[in-house]
């Protein structure tokens, strides 16, 4: 769809006449055994009701269940998915040497305003054939979506383009918070961040709950779409995800906004500020 090699036209040109993200551009589906998608898709779910189950439990649930499954198996696609437990735990999984974590900002943090806090987060997508991963960037005071991007990899340069390519669209805000994943405390994510005064926040290892606001949004996602409109194909998957954010941001009444919509509180705010 993009041609890396065109001799007039740039990978950013090309994007904008595409009506897609440049930090999204890579559609190509990652592969696994259709065994591996349909198991997957199953701890996918059980996840969002049960976020305390480590490899331990899910394989004795998967198990119990009838799927004949042992703890090697559920442990990679754990790490496929890049599905952290929410009790606390040892530090099994250390970030990339060199990568500092910074201190948790939002304890005891009145928000009150927009632009004051921003959180990110990656999500693993469900397709027909293979799985892509999903990131999202929101706006915690309003619950917008800034921006949001998928990609068949979660490496650090995916998120920093995302990053940048939001602060651009949006300006900045005063806090970043994220969690503790190596993309995130990569010197390259970090340095972006810092370059624009932006005080970084983290989440304390193993308190996903931190994170609430976007975990819920990864749940809107995937229960009102992504679960009842499996893609075929990456292109497909991008058009259906643009359409539900649109309709997340601008139709969908939140109760917590008192049954607006995260857009209306957004615009409504930064006209009064």
């Amino acid at each position: 769809m993009v041609n890396h090699e065109h001799k007039t036209l740039s990978i950013s040109h090309q994007c904008e006449l595409l009506g897609i993200h440049r930090s999204g551009m890579y559609y190509k589906p990652r592969s696994e055994s259709t065994l591996n998608l349909y198991l997957m898709k199953l701890i996918d779910q059980t996840i969002f009701d049960r976020p305390f189950y480590g490899v331990r439990r899910m394989t004795h649930h998967m198990r119990h269940s009838g799927h004949m499954v042992n703890e090697k198996r559920i442990a990679r696609l754990y790490k496929l998915m890049d599905i952290r437990v929410v009790y606390p735990r040892k530090n099994t999984s250390k970030p990339d040497k060199g990568h500092k974590k910074y201190p948790y900002l939002l304890k005891g943090l009145k928000i009150e305003r927009i632009n004051q806090v921003w959180a990110t987060d990656i999500t693993w997508i469900p397709m027909k054939q293979g799985f892509m991963y999903m990131m999202a960037i929101i706006d915690l005071k309003s619950r917008y979506v800034l921006n949001w991007s998928i990609s068949n990899t979660m490496d650090a340069a995916w998120c920093t383009e995302v990053l940048k390519e939001t602060i651009n669209m949006h300006g900045c805000p005063e806090i970043f918070n994220t969690d503790q994943g190596s993309q995130f405390t990569s010197l390259m994510f970090t340095d972006l961040l810092k370059e624009n005064d932006i005080a970084i926040s983290m989440d304390g290892k193993g308190r996903a709950i931190d994170n609430v606001f976007i975990e819920r949004l990864w749940r809107s996602v995937k229960v009102e779409y992504v679960y009842l409109n499996p893609a075929n194909g990456g292109v497909a998957l991008y058009k259906g995800i643009k359409e539900y954010i649109d309709f997340y941001n601008n139709q969908r009444p939140h109760q917590s906004l008192d049954y607006e919509t995260p857009n209306q509180v957004y615009q409504s705010l930064r006209k009064a500020a």
